[in-house]
């Protein structure tokens, strides 16, 4: 009968605690504890399944599929957001809702961002984000080459220059094309103090949101002009890319694939992007679902905001590839 007189007290600390909403020192004086006694006693209740907490999920959430994420490709974090369609402006448009509400809450003073300048996933997570109050963000780092075809070319700087207004930052432009037509050239590019003034702040970003490309461009970065010749991307496919981050190409199985195309990209690169503290991407969409995992297996991507039904496409194809250690 101890354990049992024990127990009912536990039950009845816990009542009053979970039910009643009663402080640990209301409780305390009311039963003639201490407060340490209360907190053991709390403690027990869980442990001996007194009390049991429990997620309920509400309608339009995917914690089962955010869970599968992180478990399979050993991510650390995953927001899947409703989409009513599988469909790439849907998609778009619901990922850069989810994006747009978890930098208004999640931005920390002084923060350093890094933004890829061609992925109109990004742009619609911008188009979404209302101006920011409390987080006084620092810079906005332009992290691809933004320069190309006048025509899409006001994109990438109303993208960096935009989001820096939004978070009250100072916009740090890459006034200079992606994809150069020689290694000569870039380093030419590079030398210009404006430009270098940008990319010295590379190692400085403590938040980087990108988008993952599969190796066929989309057609904002193909409108650019800021892609490899037709040849080119297939003898990266054939060297086995399915996809890129700020055109750094990887494999299936989350391995760089380097060739001297990399020379001529003016961007950060994928090892400069493992050391950023936090690595959001934002990508959805059946064609790139492949390019997806791939980048997820590069061990860079610390949380990545997709949608539903790639979620689900994402859980399948990591089912037949072993996850490296």
């Amino acid at each position: 009968m101890g354990r049992l007189n024990e127990l009912r007290l536990i039950s009845r600390v816990a009542q009053m605690y979970h039910i009643e909403h009663k402080r640990q020192a209301e409780i305390a004086q009311h039963l003639r504890l201490s407060q340490a006694t209360v907190s053991r006693m709390l403690k027990r209740a869980e442990a001996e399944d007194i009390v049991r907490t429990t997620v309920i999920p509400p309608a339009g959430t995917y914690i089962d599929l955010e869970s599968a994420l992180r478990e399979r490709f050993n991510l650390p974090e995953a927001i899947v957001v409703d989409c009513s369609e599988d469909r790439d402006g849907a998609i778009m448009a619901r990922i850069g809702e989810a994006a747009a509400h978890l930098m208004e809450v999640s931005l920390a003073q002084g923060e350093i961002i890094g933004v890829s300048s061609w992925s109109q996933t990004i742009f619609k997570m911008v188009e979404n984000i209302h101006p920011l109050k409390s987080a006084q963000v620092k810079y906005v780092v332009q992290t691809l080459g933004g320069m190309g075809d006048p025509s899409v070319q006001t994109h990438a700087t109303q993208l960096t220059t935009r989001l820096a207004r939004l978070t009250g930052a100072e916009p740090k432009l890459l006034p200079v094309q992606g994809v150069t037509t020689s290694r000569e050239a870039k380093l030419l590019m590079m030398s210009d103090p404006f430009v270098r003034d940008t990319i010295d702040l590379f190692g400085s970003i403590t938040l980087a949101i990108v988008g993952i490309g599969a190796v066929e461009p989309s057609e904002l970065l193909a409108r650019s002009g800021n892609i490899f010749s037709a040849r080119e991307l297939a003898d990266l496919s054939d060297a086995g890319a399915v996809g890129d981050i700020s055109l750094r190409f990887f494999d299936q199985q989350g391995n760089l694939v380097k060739t001297p195309l990399d020379e001529r990209v003016i961007g950060i690169s994928l090892e400069d992007l493992s050391k950023v503290e936090r690595v959001v991407a934002l990508a959805g969409g059946r064609e790139k679902t492949s390019a997806i995992a791939g980048a997820l297996r590069t061990g860079v991507i610390d949380m990545l905001v997709t949608d539903k039904f790639t979620a689900e496409r994402l859980i399948r194809e990591g089912q037949s590839i072993i996850r490296p250690e």
